[in-house]
């Protein structure tokens, strides 16, 4: 599992919903959802996403939009519009839009994500407010796929619509990190910090060293501090305990969780070296944080 992957996990769409009616101008649709993460695809016509904290955004027919909140943002025909919006949330049910779509309307699909686990939270600083990819990019069949489907109303329950929101967003993602690869992203086409990416995400609990990553990369210690710090802006130790912290984290959050099984998950031999790190490094004890994860 590489960095992105360790991102992506866990992301799960909470009751994707598409219009069940044809939006005509004048409308505005204001999100409420308060979700981490929404996905946007007019599955016919277009229309302006207006996020605090960006431009407004035009989409069309077969673009995808994420937007970061969790504050609300708008989906309008007119972002100069100063009218009152309808206040929506992300948790309908399934019903194919109906057969006059074709007259110059728009039927939106989204997907909002309440991302709860401490690894996706990584993800949302790396995003800007809103992103769109065009139609022509690759998870386009992805997108028009899941248009026909809803478009035949063979799609059954909202979990599958839900699974396949899942898929188209991570497809864009993934599409979004290739065109703008923030540093560690870049970083894993290297020959000598990829690797030792890899392995870190892959084996947080094992009992690294930089001399261990070092033969990993097949350089020397110094080679590889430098190397590291310089793509990633980070030493390559201070990145393991982060990667370590934040698994510690998610694992903390599960039922039934004790401090000891999860320091030896993220590779401390003890619970007291463990948690001494983690409220070095989070600012609380790990029997703190489970406490708060419980009430969450």
């Amino acid at each position: 599992m590489d960095p992105l992957d360790d991102l992506l996990w866990g992301l799960r769409a909470e009751g994707a919903v598409m219009g069940t009616r044809v939006l005509r101008p004048p409308y505005g649709l204001r999100f409420v959802d308060g979700a981490a993460l929404t996905l946007c695809s007019p599955l016919h016509g277009d229309g302006w996403l207006v996020v605090s904290g960006a431009p407004a955004q035009f989409v069309r027919t077969g673009d995808t939009a994420i937007v970061r909140g969790p504050g609300p943002f708008l989906f309008t025909d007119d972002p100069e519009r100063s009218t009152q919006p309808v206040d929506v949330l992300c948790n309908g049910e399934i019903e194919p839009p109906g057969p006059d779509r074709g007259d110059g309307g728009t039927v939106l699909l989204a997907g909002a994500y309440h991302v709860r686990q401490e690894m996706p939270r990584r993800l949302l600083s790396e995003l800007p407010p809103v992103l769109v990819l065009p139609e022509d990019h690759d998870c386009g069949p992805l997108r028009a796929y899941l248009e026909e489907r809803i478009a035949a109303g063979s799609l059954g329950r909202q979990l599958a619509l839900d699974r396949l929101v899942d898929w188209l967003m991570i497809c864009t993602l993934g599409a979004w990190f290739e065109q703008t690869p923030p540093p560690w992203y870049q970083a894993l086409a290297d020959d000598v910090v990829g690797p030792v990416l890899r392995a870190m995400h892959q084996s947080p609990e094992a009992g690294w060293s930089l001399a261990t990553l070092a033969d990993v990369a097949q350089v020397s210690r110094t080679t590889l501090a430098r190397r590291f710090t310089e793509l990633t802006g980070e030493s390559p130790l201070a990145y393991l305990t982060d990667v370590r912290m934040t698994v510690a984290a998610d694992l903390l959050a599960e039922p039934g969780a004790t401090v000891a099984a999860v320091a030896r998950r993220v590779g401390y031999a003890d619970a007291f070296s463990f948690s001494a790190a983690f409220k070095r490094e989070r600012g609380t004890s790990p029997s703190t944080f489970t406490s708060l994860a419980a009430q969450a």
